[in-house]
């Protein structure tokens, strides 16, 4: 499946990252507070889409936008933490007291 035609939004009313896709829509809840940090919480993705790089392409976005916004990550949701053990390059923009 080719996912560079796709392009995840935040989506700050809906406090999600969304990528919607032709089979369904994938998206990461979230929760920003005041201090800048950010706590993804819970990550899903249309079962007829799983296994197919979807939910890589939604963190890996949402990391990226993350960084560059300069918030800090608080990464609740197993989905996330799983993919930051794979990838610790990302716990630069890991808020202070969380490890991967």
């Amino acid at each position: 499946m080719d996912l560079s035609q796709y392009t995840t939004v935040f989506a700050e009313e809906e406090k999600q990252f969304r990528l919607q896709l032709e089979e369904g829509m994938a998206y990461i809840d979230f929760i920003l507070n005041k201090q800048g940090t950010i706590f993804l919480t819970h990550t899903e993705v249309p079962s007829s889409l799983e296994g197919k790089g979807v939910g890589k392409k939604i963190v890996e976005d949402a990391l990226n936008y993350i960084e560059v916004a300069g918030w800090k990550l608080a990464p609740l949701c197993p989905f996330v933490a799983a993919y930051l053990k794979k990838h610790p390059q990302y716990s630069r923009i890991l808020a202070p007291g969380y490890n991967i």
